[in-house]
C-alpha cells in the first residue's frame, strides 16, 4: 500500500543545468572528448576503437535505438570504463532496455548486476563530479534497485538513500527523500524497534522539504516538494509511530538523560507538536527544562496552556505572566493578559483580579471586547460590595455597562452581549426598591464602590 502512495520512477536519468535546452525529452549527456570530462579515479587506455564506440552507442541511444546500442556501449564498458560519463549517462538508458528484453530469471538477473556495477564504476571513475558526485548517484542506483530488483530485501537502497540526502542535502531529488521515508516506513512496519530512526529520518526529510518549499527561486519544485510532504505525513500518521504513548514510551527516558540539551529538546517539542500529542507528560518536561534553559514567550504561553489542561491554574497563570513579560508585541502581552483574566474568573472565582489583568489588556488593546464582558461578569457575580441588599443590585448596572461597551468596541460581540444584557437587566433595582433609596432615581449617576470602583447611571 506504502508503494501505491509514493511511486519509484526511473525518470531521473540526469539533473539538467540551467544552461541546458528546456523541455528535453531524454535526460542524456552529451559525448565529449576525455579531456572535458570530470577528472576519473583511474585512467584506462582510452583507444581510437574505444571513441568510435562511444560515439556510436551514443548515437543509437539518443534516437532510442538500444538494440543497435547495446554491443558498441557492452565493449566500451568492460575495455575503457573511464573514457567518458556518457558511458554512464546513457549506459543507464541501455541497461533499462536490456533488462526488459529479458525472458528468464537468470539473464534478467545477470542484466541487473550489470547495471548495479555500473553506478558503482561511475562513482569509482567519476565520484568527484561536482554536478553528479557520488552521493548522487548512490540516490540513482536506490531508485534503479527499487524498480528492477527482484528481492525483497531493502536494507541496500534505505542506506544508499540515507546517503544520497545526507551528502546532497537540499540539493537531493525529492525522488530520494520520499523513497527514503517510505523504505523507512517498511522497515518499521516490519520491526517497531526502528520506530525512534523512521522518526528521525522523516523529521529529516521534512526538514528538507521545508526548505524546498520556502526557495522562491524554484517555484515549481516548492509546488511538488508541498504536495510530496502532505503525502508523507499522510504515511507516516498512518504507520502508528506517531502515537502518543508510542512516543512517550520511546522518548521518556531520553529527555530526562537530555534535560540540559536545548537543540534535543527542541526538536523533541517540536515533534510533540507536529504530531498534536502537547496534551503528553513528556512533551510537557521537554518544554519545561527548555524554557529554563531559554525562556521565551511562545514557549512560556504554550506551558501555560499546558498547565491549563492539567488543571494546575495558578501554575498557568505564572506562565501567561512569564510570556506578558518575555514578549514585546502588545497584541501579544493583551492577549496574554486576557488568558490570566479567563483562569481567574472562570476556575478561581477570583474576580478583583479578573478585572484586574482585563484592564491591563484593554489598555494594550482596546477593541477586546471579549475583556468587557468578562469584567460584566465578574461585575455581576460579585457579593458583598453593598451590605444593603438594595444597593447590591446596582452592581447589575455597571455590568451592563461593560456589556454594552463590549459590543460598541466589537459589534461582532453584539449578539452575546445582547442576552447578557437582557438576562442582567431584570436584576435591577425595583421601582419599590428605589422608593425607599432615592439616591436610586433614574438617571442620577451612582457610584458602584468596593474592587469594581466604577460609576453608573442609575435607571
Amino acid at each position: 500500500m506504502m508503494l501505491s502512495v509514493v511511486l519509484v520512477t526511473g525518470c531521473y536519468a540526469q539533473r539538467e543545468s540551467k544552461k541546458e535546452k528546456k523541455g528535453k525529452k531524454d535526460q542524456t549527456e552529451q559525448v565529449q572528448a576525455p579531456a572535458a570530462e570530470a577528472q576519473p579515479a583511474e585512467e584506462n587506455v582510452v583507444t581510437e576503437e574505444c571513441v568510435m564506440n562511444i560515439s556510436l552507442f551514443n548515437e543509437s541511444a539518443k534516437n532510442k535505438q538500444f538494440a543497435d546500442a547495446l554491443e558498441p556501449w557492452n565493449k566500451v564498458f568492460n575495455e575503457c570504463p573511464s573514457a567518458n560519463r556518457v558511458i554512464y549517462s546513457q549506459g543507464r538508458n541501455i541497461l533499462h532496455w536490456e533488462i526488459e528484453q529479458q525472458k528468464d530469471a537468470a539473464s534478467y538477473q545477470k542484466a541487473f548486476d550489470k547495471l548495479m556495477k555500473m553506478f558503482d564504476l561511475r562513482m569509482k571513475y567519476f565520484g568527484t563530479d561536482e554536478r553528479y558526485p557520488t552521493a548522487w548517484i548512490k540516490g540513482i542506483k536506490a531508485l534503479d534497485y527499487l524498480v528492477y530488483s527482484k528481492s525483497d530485501i531493502i536494507q541496500p537502497p534505505y542506506e544508499w538513500l540515507e546517503e544520497a540526502i545526507d551528502g546532497l542535502g537540499e540539493k537531493a531529488e525529492i525522488e530520494f527523500l520520499r523513497n527514503f521515508v517510505v523504505l523507512s516506513d517498511k522497515k518499521y512496519a516490519a520491526d517497531k524497534a526502528h520506530a525512534e530512526k523512521y522518526i528521525a529520518d522523516y523529521l529529516k526529510v521534512n526538514a528538507l522539504l521545508d526548505a524546498m518549499i520556502a526557495d522562491n527561486s524554484n517555484a515549481t519544485q516548492a509546488s511538488q516538494a508541498q504536495q510530496y510532504k502532505n503525502g508523507l505525513d499522510i504515511v507516516f500518521a498512518q504507520s502508528g509511530a506517531a502515537d502518543c504513548a508510542t512516543l512517550d514510551n520511546l522518548y521518556k527516558d531520553k529527555v530526562k538523560v537530555n534535560n540540559k540539551d536545548l537543540d534535543y529538546l527542541t526538536k523533541v517539542i517540536s515533534f510533540y507538536r507536529r504530531v498534536r500529542c502537547t496534551e503528553s507528560e513528556v512533551y510537557f518536561s521537554a518544554a519545561v527544562d527548555a524554557y529554563k534553559i531559554k525562556p521565551d514567550a511562545e514557549s512560556a504561553a504554550a506551558l501555560a496552556a499546558m498547565s491549563f489542561s492539567k488543571d494546575d491554574f495558578q501554575q498557568a497563570i505564572e506562565f501567561y505572566r512569564a510570556a506578558v513579560d518575555l514578549t514585546q508585541n502588545q497584541a501579544e502581552k493583551a492577549d496574554y493578559n486576557y488568558k490570566i483574566a479567563q483562569i481567574y474568573y472562570s476556575k478561581l472565582g477570583d474576580y478583583p483580579r479578573t478585572k484586574q489583568f482585563a484592564i491591563r489588556s484593554l489598555e494594550l488593546n482596546p477593541s477586546n471586547g471579549g475583556a468587557h464582558l468578562i469584567i460584566g461578569l465578574a461585575y455581576a457575580n460579585a457579593r458583598g460590595i453593598f451590605d444593603d441588599s438594595v444597593l447590591q443590585k446596582t452592581v447589575f448596572w455597571a455590568a451592563v455597562d461593560r456589556f454594552v461597551r463590549a459590543k460598541q468596541v466589537d459589534p461582532t460581540l453584539a449578539e452575546d452581549a445582547d442576552k447578557l444584557i437582557s438576562t442582567y437587566s431584570r436584576h435591577f433595582p425595583s421601582k419599590e426598591d428605589v422608593f425607599m433609596h432615592p439616591a436610586l432615581d433614574s438617571g442620577k449617576s451612582f457610584f458602584v464602590g468596593g474592587w469594581i470602583s466604577e460609576s453608573t447611571t442609575a435607571r
